[in-house]
Protein backbone atom coordinates (compact mmCIF):
# COMPACT_ATOMS: atom_id res chain seq x y z
CA UNK A 1 0.00 0.00 0.00
CA UNK A 2 1.36 3.19 -0.99
CA UNK A 3 0.37 5.39 2.11
CA UNK A 4 -0.14 9.66 2.07
CA UNK A 5 2.49 9.73 4.67
CA UNK A 6 5.62 7.09 5.38
CA UNK A 7 6.94 8.68 8.44
CA UNK A 8 5.92 11.12 11.37
CA UNK A 9 9.28 12.98 10.25
CA UNK A 10 11.43 13.62 7.45
CA UNK A 11 14.54 11.37 8.42
CA UNK A 12 12.44 9.95 11.00
CA UNK A 13 15.31 7.56 12.81
CA UNK A 14 17.95 10.40 13.61
CA UNK A 15 15.02 13.25 14.31
CA UNK A 16 13.63 10.41 17.06
CA UNK A 17 17.42 9.73 18.87
CA UNK A 18 17.92 13.63 19.32
CA UNK A 19 14.28 14.22 20.38
CA UNK A 20 14.92 11.44 22.65
CA UNK A 21 17.65 13.06 24.36
CA UNK A 22 16.11 16.33 24.18
CA UNK A 23 13.79 15.38 26.30
CA UNK A 24 15.97 13.46 28.60
CA UNK A 25 17.95 16.90 29.34
CA UNK A 26 14.92 19.31 28.99
CA UNK A 27 14.69 22.11 31.98
CA UNK A 28 11.22 22.66 30.69
CA UNK A 29 8.66 21.62 27.94
CA UNK A 30 6.40 24.03 28.49
CA UNK A 31 6.51 26.95 25.54
CA UNK A 32 10.50 28.88 25.90
CA UNK A 33 13.28 28.92 24.01
CA UNK A 34 13.14 26.16 21.84
CA UNK A 35 9.60 27.85 20.24
CA UNK A 36 11.99 31.24 20.42
CA UNK A 37 14.28 30.08 18.14
CA UNK A 38 12.42 28.33 15.64
CA UNK A 39 9.90 31.10 15.41
CA UNK A 40 12.90 32.61 14.19
CA UNK A 41 14.47 30.32 11.83
CA UNK A 42 11.33 29.85 10.18
CA UNK A 43 10.69 33.50 9.84
CA UNK A 44 13.69 34.22 8.22
CA UNK A 45 13.55 31.66 5.57
CA UNK A 46 9.58 32.44 5.19
CA UNK A 47 11.18 36.21 4.27
CA UNK A 48 8.93 37.68 7.00
CA UNK A 49 9.58 39.68 10.19
CA UNK A 50 7.56 37.64 12.38
CA UNK A 51 6.53 34.27 13.15
CA UNK A 52 4.16 33.11 16.11
CA UNK A 53 3.96 29.64 16.61
CA UNK A 54 1.00 27.52 17.82
CA UNK A 55 -0.39 24.67 18.59
CA UNK A 56 -1.43 23.46 15.63
CA UNK A 57 -2.68 25.31 12.09
CA UNK A 58 -6.07 25.08 12.33
CA UNK A 59 -5.28 27.06 15.69
CA UNK A 60 -2.93 29.81 13.45
CA UNK A 61 -6.35 29.83 11.19
CA UNK A 62 -8.41 31.12 14.66
CA UNK A 63 -6.04 32.99 15.96
CA UNK A 64 -5.28 35.25 13.24
CA UNK A 65 -9.09 36.28 12.76
CA UNK A 66 -9.22 36.87 16.64
CA UNK A 67 -6.58 38.90 16.20
CA UNK A 68 -8.04 41.12 13.35
CA UNK A 69 -11.02 41.55 15.11
CA UNK A 70 -9.07 42.67 18.04
CA UNK A 71 -7.37 45.01 16.33
CA UNK A 72 -10.40 46.32 14.34
CA UNK A 73 -9.16 45.22 11.41
CA UNK A 74 -12.76 43.73 10.51
CA UNK A 75 -15.53 43.75 12.81
CA UNK A 76 -18.39 41.17 13.87
CA UNK A 77 -20.62 41.07 10.82
CA UNK A 78 -18.34 41.55 8.05
CA UNK A 79 -18.58 39.46 4.93
CA UNK A 80 -15.38 37.37 4.05
CA UNK A 81 -14.31 35.95 1.22
CA UNK A 82 -13.18 32.11 1.00
CA UNK A 83 -12.00 29.79 -0.95
CA UNK A 84 -14.46 27.22 -1.97
CA UNK A 85 -11.97 24.40 -1.81
CA UNK A 86 -10.38 24.65 1.70
CA UNK A 87 -10.40 23.16 4.86
CA UNK A 88 -12.80 23.13 7.52
CA UNK A 89 -11.38 25.42 9.94
CA UNK A 90 -10.79 28.17 7.50
CA UNK A 91 -14.25 28.29 7.38
CA UNK A 92 -16.03 27.88 10.66
CA UNK A 93 -13.78 30.83 12.41
CA UNK A 94 -15.15 32.84 10.38
CA UNK A 95 -18.78 31.31 11.62
CA UNK A 96 -17.23 31.26 15.71
CA UNK A 97 -16.73 34.77 15.39
CA UNK A 98 -19.35 36.13 13.80
CA UNK A 99 -18.51 37.06 10.56
CA UNK A 100 -20.41 36.60 7.28
CA UNK A 101 -18.25 33.91 5.29
CA UNK A 102 -18.99 33.82 1.56
CA UNK A 103 -17.75 30.93 -0.98
CA UNK A 104 -15.14 32.28 -3.59
CA UNK A 105 -14.90 30.01 -6.40
CA UNK A 106 -11.62 28.36 -7.76
CA UNK A 107 -10.28 27.94 -11.60
CA UNK A 108 -10.46 24.49 -12.56
CA UNK A 109 -7.00 24.94 -14.30
CA UNK A 110 -5.04 25.76 -10.62
CA UNK A 111 -7.66 24.31 -8.15
CA UNK A 112 -7.09 28.15 -6.46
CA UNK A 113 -9.19 31.46 -6.51
CA UNK A 114 -8.17 33.79 -9.66
CA UNK A 115 -9.12 37.58 -9.80
CA UNK A 116 -11.61 36.89 -12.15
CA UNK A 117 -13.83 35.12 -9.77
CA UNK A 118 -12.80 37.40 -6.82
CA UNK A 119 -14.30 40.45 -9.43
CA UNK A 120 -17.61 38.05 -9.68
CA UNK A 121 -18.39 37.84 -5.84
CA UNK A 122 -17.18 41.48 -5.22
CA UNK A 123 -20.60 42.27 -7.39
CA UNK A 124 -22.55 40.60 -5.10
CA UNK A 125 -21.24 40.89 -1.62
CA UNK A 126 -18.39 43.80 -0.08
CA UNK A 127 -16.12 41.62 0.82
CA UNK A 128 -14.32 43.30 3.80
CA UNK A 129 -11.05 40.53 4.13
CA UNK A 130 -10.16 37.30 1.72
CA UNK A 131 -9.20 34.21 3.14
CA UNK A 132 -7.12 32.76 0.04
CA UNK A 133 -6.30 29.00 0.34
CA UNK A 134 -3.06 28.34 -1.51
CA UNK A 135 -4.13 24.73 -2.63
CA UNK A 136 -1.14 21.93 -2.78
CA UNK A 137 1.11 24.39 -3.89
CA UNK A 138 -0.47 26.27 -6.43
CA UNK A 139 -2.10 29.46 -6.65
CA UNK A 140 -3.59 31.41 -10.00
CA UNK A 141 -2.96 35.27 -10.13
CA UNK A 142 -2.48 35.55 -6.57
CA UNK A 143 -0.59 39.00 -7.74
CA UNK A 144 -3.61 40.19 -9.11
CA UNK A 145 -5.88 39.45 -6.20
CA UNK A 146 -3.43 41.21 -4.32
CA UNK A 147 -3.85 44.65 -6.32
CA UNK A 148 -7.44 44.40 -6.53
CA UNK A 149 -7.55 43.70 -2.11
CA UNK A 150 -5.43 46.97 -1.92
CA UNK A 151 -7.52 48.76 -4.58
CA UNK A 152 -10.83 48.00 -2.47
CA UNK A 153 -9.49 47.99 0.80
CA UNK A 154 -9.87 44.51 1.38
CA UNK A 155 -7.51 42.56 4.12
CA UNK A 156 -5.79 39.86 1.86
CA UNK A 157 -5.11 36.93 4.42
CA UNK A 158 -3.48 33.25 3.22
CA UNK A 159 -3.85 29.90 4.11
CA UNK A 160 -0.70 28.69 2.84
CA UNK A 161 -0.48 25.31 5.01
CA UNK A 162 -0.28 22.94 2.13
CA UNK A 163 1.75 24.99 -0.35
CA UNK A 164 5.23 26.19 2.14
CA UNK A 165 7.78 27.03 -0.27
CA UNK A 166 6.06 27.11 -3.64
CA UNK A 167 7.28 30.54 -5.68
CA UNK A 168 5.08 32.73 -7.88
CA UNK A 169 6.67 35.32 -9.41
CA UNK A 170 9.25 35.68 -7.55
CA UNK A 171 7.90 35.39 -4.53
CA UNK A 172 7.32 32.91 -1.71
CA UNK A 173 2.96 32.23 -1.39
CA UNK A 174 2.53 33.29 1.91
CA UNK A 175 4.36 36.63 1.38
CA UNK A 176 1.31 38.30 -0.49
CA UNK A 177 -1.06 38.97 2.48
CA UNK A 178 -1.31 41.26 5.69
CA UNK A 179 -0.74 37.20 7.29
CA UNK A 180 -0.48 33.80 6.27
CA UNK A 181 -1.17 30.84 8.15
CA UNK A 182 1.21 27.01 8.56
CA UNK A 183 0.85 23.93 9.44
CA UNK A 184 3.46 21.64 11.18
CA UNK A 185 0.86 18.34 11.24
CA UNK A 186 2.08 15.10 10.59
CA UNK A 187 1.89 14.67 6.61
CA UNK A 188 2.40 18.50 5.93
CA UNK A 189 5.75 19.60 4.33
CA UNK A 190 8.17 19.47 7.88
CA UNK A 191 6.58 18.04 10.88
CA UNK A 192 6.35 18.45 14.90
CA UNK A 193 3.48 16.05 15.73
CA UNK A 194 1.37 19.10 15.75
CA UNK A 195 1.76 22.63 15.27
CA UNK A 196 1.56 25.92 13.57
CA UNK A 197 2.11 29.14 12.90
CA UNK A 198 1.24 32.72 11.84
CA UNK A 199 3.74 34.86 9.67
CA UNK A 200 4.02 38.29 9.04
CA UNK A 201 5.59 41.98 8.85
CA UNK A 202 2.57 43.81 10.63
CA UNK A 203 4.46 44.67 13.96
CA UNK A 204 0.88 45.55 15.53
CA UNK A 205 -0.34 42.02 14.27
CA UNK A 206 2.57 39.95 15.40
CA UNK A 207 2.25 41.66 19.04
CA UNK A 208 -1.81 40.80 18.81
CA UNK A 209 -0.81 36.99 18.40
CA UNK A 210 1.37 36.93 21.08
CA UNK A 211 -1.32 38.24 23.50
CA UNK A 212 -4.31 35.80 21.30
CA UNK A 213 -2.02 32.98 21.91
CA UNK A 214 -1.63 32.58 25.56
CA UNK A 215 -4.93 33.57 27.20
CA UNK A 216 -4.82 37.42 26.49
CA UNK A 217 -2.14 38.18 28.81
CA UNK A 218 1.61 39.73 27.80
CA UNK A 219 3.77 37.31 29.38
CA UNK A 220 5.55 36.42 25.75
CA UNK A 221 6.17 39.94 24.79
CA UNK A 222 9.15 41.85 25.17
CA UNK A 223 10.23 44.45 28.01
CA UNK A 224 9.39 47.40 26.08
CA UNK A 225 5.83 46.01 24.80
CA UNK A 226 4.81 44.69 28.40
CA UNK A 227 5.85 47.93 29.97
CA UNK A 228 3.62 50.23 27.55
CA UNK A 229 0.95 48.08 27.64
CA UNK A 230 1.05 48.35 31.30
CA UNK A 231 1.16 51.82 31.19
CA UNK A 232 -1.90 52.41 28.79
CA UNK A 233 -3.75 50.18 31.59
CA UNK A 234 -2.44 51.35 34.63
CA UNK A 235 -1.62 48.49 35.83
CA UNK A 236 2.07 48.58 37.45
CA UNK A 237 2.06 45.81 40.10
CA UNK A 238 4.17 42.48 39.48
CA UNK A 239 1.42 40.76 41.55
CA UNK A 240 -1.57 42.00 39.31
CA UNK A 241 0.47 42.51 35.95
CA UNK A 242 1.11 38.60 35.19
CA UNK A 243 -2.63 37.91 35.37
CA UNK A 244 -4.00 41.22 33.00
CA UNK A 245 -5.94 40.00 30.37
CA UNK A 246 -6.03 42.33 27.90
CA UNK A 247 -8.04 41.44 24.70
CA UNK A 248 -9.47 37.71 23.76
CA UNK A 249 -7.23 35.20 23.44
CA UNK A 250 -6.87 31.33 24.28
CA UNK A 251 -4.37 29.02 24.86
CA UNK A 252 -2.69 28.04 21.22
CA UNK A 253 0.84 27.69 22.82
CA UNK A 254 3.19 25.42 21.19
CA UNK A 255 5.81 23.03 23.52
CA UNK A 256 9.20 22.86 23.59
CA UNK A 257 9.16 19.58 21.99
CA UNK A 258 7.46 21.51 18.58
CA UNK A 259 9.77 24.27 18.99
CA UNK A 260 13.09 21.53 19.02
CA UNK A 261 11.20 19.56 15.87
CA UNK A 262 10.98 22.75 14.20
CA UNK A 263 14.51 23.41 14.37
CA UNK A 264 15.14 20.17 13.41
CA UNK A 265 13.41 20.15 10.38
CA UNK A 266 14.32 23.59 9.30
CA UNK A 267 17.82 21.36 8.54
CA UNK A 268 15.44 19.43 5.77
CA UNK A 269 13.27 21.76 4.76
CA UNK A 270 15.00 22.69 1.03
CA UNK A 271 15.33 19.23 0.36
CA UNK A 272 11.95 18.52 1.04
CA UNK A 273 10.52 21.18 -1.27
CA UNK A 274 13.12 19.92 -4.48
CA UNK A 275 12.32 16.37 -3.86
CA UNK A 276 7.92 17.42 -3.72
CA UNK A 277 8.68 19.25 -6.74
CA UNK A 278 10.53 16.54 -8.51
CA UNK A 279 8.24 14.03 -8.09
CA UNK A 280 5.27 16.05 -9.35
CA UNK A 281 6.54 17.25 -12.54
CA UNK A 282 7.96 14.14 -14.00
CA UNK A 283 4.36 12.49 -12.45
CA UNK A 284 2.53 15.33 -14.23
CA UNK A 285 4.75 15.12 -17.30
CA UNK A 286 3.43 11.44 -17.55
CA UNK A 287 -0.50 11.12 -16.17
CA UNK A 288 -1.86 14.51 -17.28
CA UNK A 289 -1.42 13.47 -20.56
CA UNK A 290 -4.37 10.98 -20.24
CA UNK A 291 -5.98 14.30 -21.38
CA UNK A 292 -8.78 11.71 -21.89
CA UNK A 293 -9.25 10.74 -18.19
CA UNK A 294 -8.32 14.41 -16.99
CA UNK A 295 -9.01 18.06 -17.03
CA UNK A 296 -5.20 19.10 -17.17
CA UNK A 297 -3.81 21.30 -14.41
CA UNK A 298 -2.15 24.62 -15.17
CA UNK A 299 1.33 25.38 -13.41
CA UNK A 300 3.91 27.03 -15.90
CA UNK A 301 3.34 30.02 -14.30
CA UNK A 302 4.70 28.90 -11.52
CA UNK A 303 8.83 29.57 -9.86
CA UNK A 304 8.60 26.32 -7.83
CA UNK A 305 6.10 24.33 -6.73
CA UNK A 306 5.80 22.92 -3.64
CA UNK A 307 3.38 20.18 -4.11
CA UNK A 308 1.55 18.66 -1.10
CA UNK A 309 -0.61 15.45 -2.90
CA UNK A 310 -0.66 15.23 -6.56
CA UNK A 311 -4.64 16.39 -7.63
CA UNK A 312 -6.62 14.28 -10.84
CA UNK A 313 -9.89 16.24 -11.52
CA UNK A 314 -11.39 13.27 -13.68
CA UNK A 315 -13.63 13.90 -16.89
CA UNK A 316 -16.22 12.10 -14.89
CA UNK A 317 -17.71 10.73 -11.85
CA UNK A 318 -17.65 7.41 -13.44
CA UNK A 319 -14.37 7.47 -14.09
CA UNK A 320 -12.99 8.88 -10.57
CA UNK A 321 -15.14 5.85 -9.03
CA UNK A 322 -13.48 3.48 -11.26
CA UNK A 323 -10.06 5.23 -10.19
CA UNK A 324 -11.15 4.76 -6.51
CA UNK A 325 -12.21 0.98 -6.64
CA UNK A 326 -8.58 0.54 -8.70
CA UNK A 327 -6.66 1.71 -6.06
CA UNK A 328 -8.37 -0.07 -3.36
CA UNK A 329 -5.64 -1.71 -0.88
CA UNK A 330 -2.92 -0.09 -3.37
CA UNK A 331 -2.33 3.18 -3.34
CA UNK A 332 -4.26 5.49 -0.46
CA UNK A 333 -6.15 8.44 -2.00
CA UNK A 334 -8.49 11.00 -1.01
CA UNK A 335 -10.94 13.55 -1.97
CA UNK A 336 -9.25 16.64 -2.60
CA UNK A 337 -8.58 18.64 0.54
CA UNK A 338 -12.03 18.94 1.80
CA UNK A 339 -13.95 19.49 -1.46
CA UNK A 340 -16.33 21.91 -2.37
CA UNK A 341 -16.86 23.24 1.76
CA UNK A 342 -19.97 24.46 0.83
CA UNK A 343 -21.74 20.67 0.59
CA UNK A 344 -20.25 19.76 4.27
CA UNK A 345 -22.83 18.98 6.68
CA UNK A 346 -21.56 22.17 8.97
CA UNK A 347 -22.10 24.01 6.53
CA UNK A 348 -25.55 23.70 5.26
CA UNK A 349 -26.40 23.79 9.03
CA UNK A 350 -24.77 27.79 9.68
CA UNK A 351 -24.68 28.71 6.08
CA UNK A 352 -26.63 27.49 3.67
CA UNK A 353 -27.97 31.01 2.69
CA UNK A 354 -24.48 31.07 1.05
CA UNK A 355 -24.04 27.70 -1.03
CA UNK A 356 -23.72 28.10 -4.62
CA UNK A 357 -25.73 26.45 -7.00
CA UNK A 358 -22.98 25.66 -9.39
CA UNK A 359 -19.10 26.16 -9.18
CA UNK A 360 -16.02 24.62 -10.39
CA UNK A 361 -15.61 23.50 -7.07
CA UNK A 362 -18.61 21.03 -7.08
CA UNK A 363 -17.16 19.60 -10.13
CA UNK A 364 -13.42 18.74 -7.98
CA UNK A 365 -16.01 17.80 -5.19
CA UNK A 366 -17.67 15.29 -7.14
CA UNK A 367 -14.79 14.55 -9.76
CA UNK A 368 -11.66 15.18 -7.91
CA UNK A 369 -9.23 12.76 -5.79
CA UNK A 370 -5.51 13.07 -4.76
CA UNK A 371 -2.28 10.82 -3.83
CA UNK A 372 0.47 11.45 -1.74
CA UNK A 373 3.21 12.93 -2.92
CA UNK A 374 6.00 12.81 0.16
CA UNK A 375 9.63 13.40 -0.48
CA UNK A 376 10.30 9.36 0.30
CA UNK A 377 8.20 7.97 -2.33
CA UNK A 378 10.64 4.98 -4.19
CA UNK A 379 11.21 4.57 -7.87
CA UNK A 380 9.10 0.96 -7.49
CA UNK A 381 5.98 3.25 -5.98
CA UNK A 382 6.12 6.04 -8.80
CA UNK A 383 6.22 3.23 -11.49
CA UNK A 384 2.95 1.32 -9.50
CA UNK A 385 1.06 5.32 -9.56
CA UNK A 386 1.63 5.65 -13.26
CA UNK A 387 0.84 2.30 -14.38
CA UNK A 388 -2.61 2.76 -11.90
CA UNK A 389 -3.18 5.87 -12.83
CA UNK A 390 -2.62 6.03 -16.83
CA UNK A 391 -3.66 2.19 -18.02
CA UNK A 392 -6.73 2.23 -20.14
Amino acid sequence: MISLIKSTFYHEKEVKKELVKFIAKAGRLSFGEECLVFEKKFGEWQGRKYCVLLNSGSSANLALIQCLLNLGRIKKGDYVGFSEVTWSTNVMPLIQLGLNPVPVDIELDTLNVSSKKLLMTLKRYPLKMLFLTNLLGFCDDIDRIKKICIEKKIVLIEDNCESLGSVYKNTKLGNFGLASTFSYYVGHHISTIEGGSVCTDDEDLATMLRIVRAHGWDRNLDYTKQTKLRKKFKINSVFYSRYTFYDLGYNMRATEICGFLGKLQMNYIDEIIEKRERNFKYLSNIIYKRNDLFYPIRYDHMDVISNFAFPLICKSKKIRDELVKRCKNKIEIRPIVAGDISKQPFYNKYLKKFSPLKSDALVIHNQGLYFGNNPELTKVEIKEIIETFTKP
